[in-house]
């Protein structure tokens, strides 16, 4: 491999390695494959490209044109002109997914999921850096300032992940330094062996050649210089840079995994992103259900509870965690004396959707889920251990439907002392406009249900507020001081502002964090879309337990036991689910026909078994698409302009300096004269290898209608030809390569556009890769006894081995 085929692979590896600091950003990890793959494409683009050589601007244009194309046909292939060429449909859809990608890095918490738009951020990223690296280290020859967008892309990756790890950085550093000492080698080999000193104790001046001096090892030492630099540097930027939260789905330190009680929960904000979930342009299907419940308006699905209030932001409070029990504990404050239904729910996520808190209807007494859960008691909720998520996963929940009465909310005693202290906790800094507020409202209630009741009501109905998803979003204490003032926002205003309330006068209360429970589909499931992201108070009633509260108009449904005509019910026991008797599947949830009207009203009849359901397909873009794909724009771009390249190939490989002997000048002349005999043949003057040197120089001046400089060069390399090919001591010629471009530049001038335009995208001379290729083949017919079919094999022989005749015949005159 040359030294520039070595620089360029180093470049490569140079930014994979320094791309690996991003994979801990994304999940699943196959985008890498894919950036690999288009960067090798890029790479390779570039390395034809030096190879041909083109103009060094040129070459970094033709890596620009082929990544634009790569990116075309793998997010944009059905926006762009014939599935390849971007058009402004697909410059329009780039900007769309850029757009999505940015709203998703705000949503999604680390490792995010590989949606299009972070897929386009990232791959398009790596291809951007790897573009830059490639042409300062390869193209300008200049690897130094190549450590620069490779400390960007780390530091990006770092400062994303709050500091990346330390073997992403060794692995980026090595990247570099390797790079260093790629181009240390490769400036070293041009200059041959270098003039040394003496080794070092002999007390002699420096002299002679030393390979091994002190002088082979300076740009080595430079290399270690600029990288000790580098990597100094890449280890203060990350620090500096600011650690970005997650949005609505964040994740969390779900603990150790180690034992029944180890770990903590750490405290998050699962409401940075709700405003942007909502205000999707396309809702996107995130779960899928399907339960036995009759109705499903009270089914919310339940991320996270929010209970610690601290003026700035509602928070989950860190808390042990332990193993999921085979059936969880009974709800805190639930009493016998409260009416439930037991139910059961099928939930599958899908492959888009992922976070560390499992979605579950609540209370859940029993949940059968696969991998790596824990436990949280006091909020009843999963939360996955060590990078466990959701994606994908089909789980099963058996949970409560608690139906308490009016009167029972209304007559609940007093609760324990510990919670009242911990829940009805609010800063100093609240407002006291949120206390008079919350008093004036509920002036003429009785007991804490009737406030809470009141609360709720004039925040969906009698207060005179508008549900809006473009307020601007806040958690804080000015947050709600503004939301009562100016009566517009959405859940998270109602849900915070209710539960800071209800607080104030004395009634525990907390944030929940999930999803409304979304829309039926024909086949029976229920279909939870991100538009059903929603944020809801909870209040606590001894004896009924954690109480939802809706008092966001517009958004999911009152409870019944805030209404007025909720209907009244005794304490049953839970009842099961029931097997339908022909066990057919059913659209809809149903009822046994003995079920009592009064106990199905209250829905304590068993219903028909939930059946197994398929998560929501997110396949995104197959590796196999991804490289037919790069495949196939590779052919488009390269294939129609091979014979150009292979024409510029041949005619720098015959102007190219050879040896220093006379049989390498006799071949470098006798090259330059068929480089002038084949630009005449593009240009339209067809080879006659019948005459001398000089008539063929005659015929080109002629029919080329070359004067002055031009016509001059013709001759003259003619008569070096002559030299070469009859004289008893051959003289070869001297600046034949510049003769051979004043000839190609006099042709050119005195042809039509057509014909200079025909001769650099499709010379006629590119013939001869047919004859060689027909050379090459009946050398192998002939090998295995294969009767040949095709052009003449003495034409292509001849064509084939031309060069070793004439060196043949130099041979012998010289004898």
């Amino acid at each position: 491999m040359s030294g520039r085929g070595r620089l360029a692979l180093c470049a490569y590896a140079a930014t994979l390695l320094a791309a690996g600091a991003m994979l801990p950003l994304v999940d699943p990890a196959s985008w890498m494959v894919q950036a690999a793959f288009l960067l090798a494409i890029q790479s390779g683009v570039g390395a034809f490209a030096r190879r041909v050589p083109l103009a060094r601007p040129l070459t970094v244009t033709v890596q620009v044109l082929v990544t634009l194309l790569l990116l075309t046909m793998v997010f944009a292939r059905s926006q762009a002109i014939l599935g390849v060429l971007p058009g402004p449909d697909a410059f329009q859809h780039f900007g769309t997914l850029l757009n999505a990608g940015g709203v998703d890095v705000g949503r999604y918490a680390i490792p995010a999921p590989a949606t299009e738009g972070i897929k386009i951020m990232v791959i398009g990223g790596v291809l951007l850096i790897g573009l830059a690296v490639d042409a300062l280290a390869v193209t300008f020859r200049s690897a130094a300032p190549a450590g620069l967008p490779l400390l960007a892309l780390f530091s990006v990756a770092a400062g994303l992940s709050g500091g990346a790890s330390w073997v992403w950085f060794l692995l980026a550093a090595s990247g570099y330094l390797l790079l260093l000492l790629a181009e240390g080698r490769d400036r070293l080999s041009q200059w041959g062996r270098v003039f040394g000193g003496a080794a070092p104790g002999q007390g002699r001046a420096p002299a002679g050649l030393d390979p091994a001096g002190g002088s082979a090892l300076a740009p080595v030492r430079t290399g270690r210089r600029i990288g000790a630099l580098a990597l100094g540097v890449a280890l203060v930027v990350p620090a500096a840079l600011p650690a970005l939260d997650g949005g609505l789905l964040d994740s969390t330190s779900s603990g150790d995994g180690q034992g029944s009680g180890g770990g903590t929960i750490s405290a998050v904000n699962p409401l940075v992103s709700l405003q942007d979930s909502l205000n999707q342009p396309e809702d996107r299907e995130v779960i899928r259900y399907r339960t036995n419940a009759t109705e499903t308006k009270d089914l919310y699905l339940r991320i996270v509870a929010l209970d610690q209030f601290d003026g700035t932001a509602w928070k989950s409070s860190e808390r042990k965690v332990k193993d999921v029990p085979d059936q969880l504990p009974q709800p805190d404050g639930l009493s016998s004396s409260v009416g439930v239904t037991e139910i059961k729910t099928n939930i599958s996520a899908a492959g888009s959707y992922k976070q560390s808190w499992l979605p579950l209807p609540y209370p859940a007494s029993q949940v059968r889920i696969n991998g790596r859960w824990r436990y949280e008691p006091a909020g009843r909720t999963l939360v996955g251990d060590r990078g466990q998520t959701t994606r994908g996963a089909q789980y099963s929940v058996t949970s409560l439907l608690v139906k308490p009465t009016p009167d029972q909310l209304a007559g609940a005693p007093a609760p324990p002392a510990k919670l009242l202290s911990e829940y009805t906790r609010v800063p100093d800094a609240l407002p006291d406009v949120v206390r008079k507020t919350a008093a004036a409202v509920t002036r003429g209630a009785t007991n804490d249900y009737e406030r809470a009741v009141k609360l709720q009501d004039w925040f969906a109905i009698k207060g005179g507020f508008r549900y809006d998803t473009q307020v601007q979003s806040g958690t804080g204490v000015s947050a709600i001081s503004r939301f009562l003032k100016e009566k517009e926002g959405f859940c998270v205003h109602f849900s915070f502002s209710m539960a800071a309330m209800a607080r104030t006068l004395g009634i525990p209360a907390r944030v929940a964090v999930g999803f409304t429970p979304g829309s039926p589909r024909p086949d029976g499931t229920m279909s939870v879309g991100l538009r059903e992201a929603h944020a809801w108070p909870e209040l606590y009633f001894e004896g009924a337990g954690w109480t939802r509260f809706e008092p966001t108009p517009s958004r999911g449904s009152a409870p019944d036991y805030t209404r007025p005509e909720s209907p009244s019910g005794e304490a049953t026991s839970p009842a099961q689910p029931e097997t339908s008797a022909s066990g057919a599947s059913s659209a809809a949830p149903s009822v046994s026909d003995s079920c009592p009207a009064q106990a199905k009203r209250l829905g304590e009849c068993g219903a028909a078994a939930p059946q197994e359901i398929l998560p929501p397909t997110d396949p995104g873009t197959s590796l196999g698409t991804v490289l037919g794909v790069s495949l196939a724009v590779v052919a488009v771009v390269l294939v129609p302009l091979l014979p150009m390249l292979w024409r510029i190939r041949v005619r720098t490989r015959r102007l190219g300096s050879g040896g220093r002997t006379s049989e390498d000048a006799a071949a470098r002349t006798l090259a330059a004269w068929q480089e002038i005999s084949d630009t005449a043949w593009d240009h339209g003057i067809l080879p006659d290898e019948s005459q001398t040197p000089r008539k063929t120089a005659a015929r080109i001046v002629r029919l080329g209608r070359l004067e002055g400089e031009a016509a001059d060069a013709v001759h003259r390399v003619a008569g070096a030809v002559e030299q070469v090919l009859y004289a008893p001591e051959p003289r070869p010629g001297t600046g034949l390569a510049d003769d051979a471009q004043q000839i190609r530049a006099g042709l050119g001038a005195e042809a039509s556009r057509a014909t200079r335009l025909r001769a650099l995208l499709a010379p006629r001379s590119t013939v001869r890769v047919v004859w060689i290729l027909s050379a090459r083949w009946a050398s192998v017919t002939d090998r295995w006894g294969v009767r040949r079919w095709g052009l003449d094999r003495w034409s292509a022989q001849w064509s084939a081995n031309r060069w070793s005749g004439i060196l043949r015949r130099v041979s012998r005159q010289r004898g």
